[in-house]
């Protein structure tokens, strides 16, 4: 089983970023919005509450995350690689947190959705997509740092966030703000794109258009705007403007 859940993780591990926006879009579609998860309205809008409180917990989480160590998640060649063990920073606090954070961001898609049935099949299915990969990227990293890697396994979970490890891990680290903007405005946008959208496809599935054109008017401000500020952002990092300046010397 083990076996084949790390064959599962290398293929999703080089395939991640086509296959799971694809994965995301099939999911929304499965079944509509418009089945909810209460009659209750009050309940309605306090699962949108923690919907979106989920959506920027991960963003949160992989901004201090990226701020303080950022590791290339992306391999060697699409393959699970790593040059270096890393073990500071949020590393230090959980061995996986921006797989935690994904898991959040996705959680609260599935959520604000609203359908039960795409949040039940949306959550477990990323969560056991993510436990392969790990299972796979752990399997690479036992066999190339040994002990030193089997004993940060033993000093901090895989999946739990162990905050009474973050003062030590993080101690003579500086956050580096344009670190983060640089490598995850992208996540930010898709994210509020994803959430958007979703809202988009909950009106127009209410069937009740005219009345909900100011709503579709302002949404698609929205989201104009967020591509603007995508746009923008991108010219930026192209130009080396996100860059961290040299010190003077």
């Amino acid at each position: 089983m083990t076996a084949a859940m790390v064959g599962i993780g290398n293929f999703f591990f080089k395939y991640r970023n086509k296959a799971f926006p694809v994965i995301v879009v099939a999911m929304m579609l499965l079944a509509p919005p418009s089945a909810p998860l209460s009659r209750s309205a009050g309940f309605e809008h306090a699962k949108d509450i923690a919907a979106v409180l989920l959506v920027l917990a991960g963003l949160a989480l992989r901004a201090t995350v990226i701020g303080y160590a950022y590791i290339q998640r992306g391999g060697l060649n699409k393959r699970v690689y790593a040059k270096d063990l890393v073990t500071e920073g949020m590393f230090g606090v959980c061995r996986n947190p921006l797989y935690v954070g994904n898991m959040l961001l996705y959680s609260g898609f599935f959520l604000f959705h609203g359908n039960p049935l795409v949040v039940v099949l949306g959550i477990g299915l990323f969560a056991f997509i993510y436990q392969c990969i790990v299972l796979a990227e752990e399997n690479f990293l036992e066999k190339k740092f040994a002990d030193a890697y089997r004993a940060y396994c033993r000093d901090v979970p895989r999946w739990v966030l162990r905050f009474s490890n973050f003062r030590h891990s993080t101690e003579g680290l500086v956050f580096n703000v344009r670190r983060v903007v640089r490598k995850d405005y992208s996540t930010v946008s898709a994210a509020l794109i994803t959430l958007l959208g979703i809202e988009v496809y909950r009106l127009l599935r209410d069937g009740n258009l005219p009345q909900s054109l100011p709503h579709l008017s302002v949404l698609g401000v929205l989201l104009a705007t967020v591509g603007v500020a995508t746009a923008a952002l991108s010219l930026m990092k192209r130009r080396g403007a996100l860059r961290q300046p040299k010190p003077l010397n």
